[in-house]
């Protein structure tokens, strides 16, 4: 599994949906499959379901659309089933990607662009709001326990990744 299906997976389990990882859909009768679901997760209470496809490649627009419109298809077609999901109950679909830039439209093949670093912001609102002391993250998630310990050391941190800034580095003389 790669580091954005880690981290998709480990968030959308710590907001308490089930998640299903490398989800292969469509069994053929050749006994190949049609397809495989990167990140798959149903919240019970919430009644929603989510596909996230995580893309950390150097595909152009184009091929990143057919890769994704395949995945996306897939995941209309056959997840309502395998979760017991009423037809009616909207799949949100994510196409989760490590790109610097957003194209305009917001979407492609029929799912929302979310950028990581979009991503990272939703996750450290949240994680800066927890204490390590007070609720730290489960060991099962280590990405996200480390998120968390990025957030909650934040103003050590800050200095070492804004060097450019004029700020002191911790145990830097002054």
């Amino acid at each position: 599994m790669d580091y954005l299906e880690q981290l998709a997976s480990e968030w959308y389990e710590y907001q308490g949906y089930f998640v299903r990882r490398d989800l292969w859909v469509g069994l053929e009768s050749d006994g190949n499959y049609e397809c495989e679901l990167d990140v798959v997760g149903f919240h019970p209470l919430k009644h929603r379901l989510v596909q996230i496809e995580p893309l950390m490649d150097c595909l152009d627009w184009k091929e990143r659309e057919q890769h994704l419109r395949l995945k996306f298809e897939a995941g209309r077609k056959y997840l309502h089933r395998m979760f017991g999901a009423a037809p009616q109950l909207a799949i949100e679909q994510i196409a989760l990607l490590a790109a610097t830039d957003k194209p305009r439209h917001g979407t492609v093949a029929g799912g929302k662009i979310l950028l990581l670093s979009e991503f990272l912001v939703q996750i450290f609102a949240k994680l800066a709001t927890v204490s390590v002391s007070a609720d730290l993250v489960p060991e099962q998630w280590p990405v996200l326990r480390t998120l968390q310990f990025v957030a909650e050391y934040r103003q050590d941190v800050a200095p070492i990744l804004f060097e450019g800034s004029h700020a002191r580095r911790p145990g830097s003389a002054g």
